[in-house]
């Protein structure tokens, strides 16, 4: 197995132009099959909400519900490099409870770096994550915790206004020592610039082909989750499909008597089978 990527070994790759490959997981199989395809990164987002636990969105999301699924994956994916995402609420109070509450996230997930959410408005949060030790990856474009300010999960950055305001939030990310950003649903233009002025991996999710790398949840990539599929998500696989099929096969074979067949049962050992038969009827 390759050593583990560092986060400089992910600014290396920028540098050297080679894309960066990133997924989400949120359990220890799935993390397994990552880190097995060979995945520079693995992001136990919030999307976890709406993909693991049915919510309508990422709002609902807890600390420990994070915490849970980071352990998990990090158990599966040993040697890749593994973001814990800070869920709503989890640092918006204050510097002191976003040090906290990613701090919990190396303690009791091993994870390697945390993700937030927002630009400008979070500098403090940022700047005092980093002071304590911590490796942060900024999130700006389409913020899903904050949707409802940008009036639902909207692209950004269209205008020549809204993309000068993620240019900023880039900007001020950077200088607060930001090691990675993910740029979400915003022109590949606008993605580009950025890309071009920070020497920082800029990854995207919905921002085109020309940033430092590529995020898409994976339960869109193997097509497991079917409420809703955004524009910028390629389906590698139909697993709801198959499993799907798969589950209603095994409901006909159920009511047909057709499972399990005699390769599916244990039997008596030699000779025991005699003394149940006395057994049973005395």
């Amino acid at each position: 197995m390759p050593a583990k990527k560092g986060v400089l070994d992910l600014h290396e790759m920028k540098r050297a132009g080679e894309k960066i490959a990133w997924l989400t997981a949120y359990d220890y199989p799935t993390a397994t099959f990552e880190e097995a395809a060979g995945v520079d990164m693995i992001l136990v987002g919030d999307s976890l909400g709406m993909c693991v636990y049915g919510y309508p969105g990422t709002v609902p999301v807890t600390m420990d519900q994070c915490i849970v699924h980071s352990e998990a994956v990090r158990r599966g994916a040993p040697g890749t490099f593994v973001v814990g995402d800070m869920p709503f609420m989890s640092y918006q109070i204050s510097d002191e409870e976003a040090v906290r509450n990613a701090g919990r996230f190396l303690k009791e997930a091993a994870v390697d770096a945390i993700k937030l959410e927002g630009g400008v408005s979070v500098i403090t949060r940022v700047k005092a994550i980093l002071d304590a030790g911590i490796v942060v990856c900024g999130h700006i474009g389409l913020t899903p915790q904050s949707s409802g300010q940008l009036g639902g999960h909207k692209a950004q950055g269209r205008t020549l206004e809204s993309a000068k305001l993620v240019v900023e939030d880039a900007r001020a990310l950077y200088e607060a020592g930001v090691q990675l950003l993910l740029v979400e649903a915003v022109p590949p233009e606008v993605a580009a610039f950025i890309r071009d002025e920070l020497p920082i991996p800029v990854l995207g999710i919905g921002a085109g082909a020309e940033v430092d790398g590529q995020l898409l949840i994976v339960s869109d990539v193997l097509g497991t989750f079917q409420a809703f599929t955004p524009k910028f998500v390629k389906k590698y696989a139909d697993l709801a499909g198959i499993s799907t099929a798969a589950l209603s096969e095994y409901v006909r074979d159920v009511r047909a008597a057709a499972f399990p067949e005699e390769a599916h049962c244990y039997h008596m050992l030699d000779g025991e089978l005699e003394k149940f038969a006395a057994y049973s009827k005395a």
